[in-house]
Formats: structure tokens, sequence, C-alpha cells
């Protein structure tokens, strides 16, 4: 089923705890991963707001098994729903496993549908559950029926459905994540999805994020996400720790929410506790005004120039706070340069062994110690209300 859960690039993957062992499940487009009801509970209570009298799909979820069917559908009247659409792709190794539970007949593997449009207490319990939606599903008060294509998120069949939804909330395909989001945004759409940290920087992420086109959700609980993965699906290549052969759970800590809903939790202001010292923050060597930061905390609050921060400020980024400028390798500014000659050979001669030449377009600088430092890739940001420094304030 692609897309239980969406990441870095394709078909429902996410970025494990080594990247290593992510990379060769993307690389093998290994996409089956299904998102905990918890996780999913726990995100949407920052958007409930968000879903009064709208149109939900789930175009990524077979609604036999996905628990983010299950969790619209259990909640359908508590958002005001006016409906919810949930399709899967055909060849989805445990999909319609459950279809006894709906009386329909097909075969294991079909693409369908399903569409609800009303939720209520069937059986007279004093509660809604599954068996609830089932016996509408049973008496036609609701749709459940097989699609006429394999259920792809671009086939025109379920583009269609797309037009109609207002909301998308799924775990795409992590191999698929550029073009999947692509298609949120030509069709403009509003989304809470899945996807790797990692896709942050892709050339095609990133300029939505610096526009604020699209941002990233409330991280996962501890900065740890759990998918369970079905039988059948090769887990060999996960490290020990990683996976757990019992509970069939996989662990990943480079994952992340991605959305164009606001939502409060991105207006909360970065508490900014350290002062800008030249002898602590390091100006590169081929960006004016610029400084390199290490660790989102260690942002100076009273610095008005560029900063390169970790692209895990990201996670943190209110826009009422700061501007984003660019990646530090793609952007090109005012008083930014190549590498010079000068810090190239400085480089080599200290035993540096990154392959970088004259002109390479990476920030880079000099330590306290003197030692050439080429750091990660970083956010070039600016403090858009940066304090007084003490020494302005005395004068």
């Amino acid at each position: 089923m692609y897309g239980i859960l969406p990441i870095i690039a394709g078909y429902g993957g996410l970025f494990m705890a080594k990247n290593a062992s992510f990379d060769r499940a993307r690389k093998t487009k290994q996409d089956e991963f299904y998102t905990q009801l918890s996780d999913i509970e726990r995100e949407m209570r920052y958007f409930k707001q968000h879903f009064n009298g709208k149109t939900v799909l789930c175009n990524c979820d077979d609604p036999y098994e996905s628990n983010f069917f299950k969790y619209f559908a259990l909640n359908f009247n508590r958002l005001g729903l006016k409906k919810l659409i949930a399709t899967c792709y055909a060849g989805s190794p445990i999909a319609n496993r459950q279809l006894s539970l709906f009386d329909v007949s097909g075969e294991q593997g079909d693409a369908y549908m399903a569409v609800v449009t009303q939720v209520r207490d069937t059986n007279g319990d004093g509660g809604v559950d599954m068996c609830d939606v089932a016996d509408l599903f049973r008496s036609k008060e609701n749709v459940l029926k097989k699609l006429k294509g394999d259920g792809d998120f671009r086939s025109p069949e379920c583009l269609k459905l797309l037009d109609e939804a207002d909301i998308v909330v799924t775990n795409p395909p992590f191999s698929l994540f550029r073009e999947y989001i692509a298609m949120l945004i030509e069709h403009q759409k509003k989304f809470i999805i899945i996807g790797s940290t990692n896709a942050i920087s892709m050339k095609e992420i990133f300029p939505l994020m610096q526009n604020n086109k699209m941002w990233l959700g409330a991280p996962f609980q501890s900065g740890n996400a759990y998918f369970y993965i079905p039988e059948g699906v090769d887990t060999s290549q996960y490290a020990k720790g990683v996976y757990d052969p019992e509970t069939r759970k996989v662990k990943f800590r480079n994952c992340c929410w991605y959305t164009n809903l606001d939502f409060k939790l991105r207006h909360e202001w970065l508490i900014l506790v350290k002062r800008y010292q030249p002898e602590i923050y390091p100006s590169y060597d081929n960006l004016e005004d610029g400084i390199n930061i290490n660790k989102v905390v260690e942002i100076p609050c009273d610095y008005s120039g560029l900063m390169g921060v970790p692209i895990t400020f990201m996670s943190q980024y209110n826009p009422d706070q700061f501007e984003i400028l660019g990646l530090s390798r793609e952007m090109d500014l005012p008083g930014k340069t190549g590498m010079k000659s000068k810090f190239i050979e400085d480089y080599f001669a200290q035993g540096g062994t990154a392959q970088i030449s004259e002109g390479h377009p990476d920030l880079c600088y000099y330590d306290s110690n003197g030692k050439c430092v080429v750091p990660y890739r970083r956010v070039i940001i600016r403090n858009k209300h940066p304090e007084t420094p003490r020494e302005a304030k005395k004068l």
C-alpha cells in the first residue's frame, strides 16, 4: 500500500535511525510503513479548527487497514466533517484482509475507495466504533467500492477525488514524495502529511518552506516515530534496536509532519538567551556579515546579520521572528563568494579530505583554533527583531 508513511523520496518510507538503512529502503522503494493511531491523534489535535465542514481525503490509505481512515471515521462528528474519502492502490500486500468486516466481495490487492458522509451509533450501545462504520457501509448509507483503475494517487480517477477534497491527510509514498508534494501544490490543496526531515533541503521542497507555502507540523513525541511493517515485507536491512521483530515496529528519528495549515505552535517565539561574541561565533570566510551557528539553542539574541543554522532549525521556525534567506550551497547573496584558494590550501594542509576546490559554493570558516571548517548544509536566517547589543546600550 503506497503511502502509509511518506518521506524523503518515495512511496511511504521514512528516515530511519540510521540514514544508510533508510537510503537502502528508499532505493528499493520499500514503502510499507503504517502510521500509529496514537501519532495521528497527537498531531491532529493541533488542527481541529480546520476540519469543520470540510472534505478530507486520505489518498494513500487502504480503508480496511489505515489508521488515518480510522481516526477520521471515528471522529467524523466531533470534527464536523462534511465527507471522508480514502483510497488505496492495487497490490498492497495486506490490503482488503478485512473484507468480511464490510461484506464486500473482492480479491486481496484490489484498489478500493471508501466515502463516508455520516457516522452514527447503529447498534445502540451508546458510542461510535468501527462496527458502526461497517454497518453504514453494509446498509449502503456510505459508499465502499472497487476503483476502476489501480488506485495510484496520480491516476485520473484519484485526481478527480483530490479536486473534490479540501484537506489531504496521509502518509504518502516516500519514493515519490517530491512528486506528491508537487501534485498537492498544483491542485492548491491544504494538507498534513508525513515525510523525512531530509526532504527539507530538496530543491523542490525548500523554496516552498522559505516562501511560507508549507512548513513543519508538531514534532513526533520525543523525536521518535514508530511504524508498523506488515507480514511479508523484508526487514533484514534494519539495524539492531531499530526494528522490533515482536511488534513488527521500526523506529525512525528523522521524520516529521509537513503541512500548509496554520497552527498556534508555529508562532511560538524561540527563546534566545545567548549574546553575540566574535570569539564564540566564527564568521564565514566567504559570506560577508555571516556567522556560523552549530546549535539552534546557540542563536544569539542580539545579532542582526546573517546566521547559518542547522536544518533542525526548521522545526522551530517562527515566520514572525525570523526570515529565511536560503540554503548555504544554493543561495546567491550579496557578499557571498566561492571558497578562496587560501582556505582550500589551508584545508588540505590540515588533512582535510572533502572533495572541494577553489570556488566551491559551500560556506566555510576558520574556528577559534584556526582549523578550516566546512559545516554541513546550513539554513541562512536573519532575526527580524534582534535585541540591542549591550555595547550599544552603554553608548
